[in-house]
């Protein structure tokens, strides 16, 4: 197993990943890339603990996605299956499995700053951080995709499922994006990856 997972994370992480995986009992299955989750984690009727990750991340994303899911599995099994998914208990679980992670020998330096802020108080997706995500993105293979903040005001733009939208302005931090067919107003994160159109 650890050197089929080697591959996908940074080499100084790869031991105490596997270490993890074992104590946790996980059944973690590499998946291609799905656009909604980065990976889950699921308890089946027999007991079992999935894990799924996208096989399209970078080293860097791979670890985090793959210890926010053990995090879940280890909230639950500590606290019980009451608790919120992404509430306080998970926080501090995924804190607590990170911080290992959290150096020089596993991520580069340009990240370090930018993991500490985010672990003081984990969100459900790295995404939602917008400057970290940013900062991942640049491990990802090249892409002929933009981000929203890159755009000029008033371009056109096409998303994964193939609806087209024109960027207005932004509000806070997200943009408002004018859905071309329907005249509906939605909100974009910054670091959302789009295709520009001519």
């Amino acid at each position: 197993m650890k050197h089929i997972l080697a591959p996908y994370l940074p080499e100084h992480a790869t031991d105490t990943v596997f270490e993890l995986i074992k104590l946790y009992g996980v059944n973690l299955k590499i998946v291609n890339e799905r656009i909604t989750r980065h990976g889950d984690y699921r308890r089946d009727g027999n007991g079992y603990h999935q894990i799924t990750v996208n096989s399209s991340l970078n080293k860097y994303r791979f670890l985090i996605t793959l210890i926010h899911e053990i995090a879940h599995l280890a909230a639950f099994e500590k606290y019980g299956r009451s608790i919120k998914p992404h509430g306080d208990e998970w926080k501090s679980t995924f804190q607590k499995l990170m911080v290992p992670f959290i150096r020089p020998e596993i991520f580069p330096n340009q990240l370090l700053p930018l993991l500490a802020r985010h672990f003081k108080n984990p969100k459900a997706s790295s995404d939602t951080d917008a400057t970290l995500s940013i900062a991942l993105k640049q491990f990802d293979e090249r892409s002929e995709k933009n981000y929203i903040f890159e755009l000029p005001y008033g371009s056109s733009f096409r998303i994964h499922n193939g609806k087209v939208f024109k960027k207005g302005a932004q509000r806070v931090k997200r943009f408002e994006c004018l859905e071309v067919s329907t005249g509906r107003i939605y909100l974009f994160n910054p670091n959302a990856e789009v295709e520009l159109l001519p």
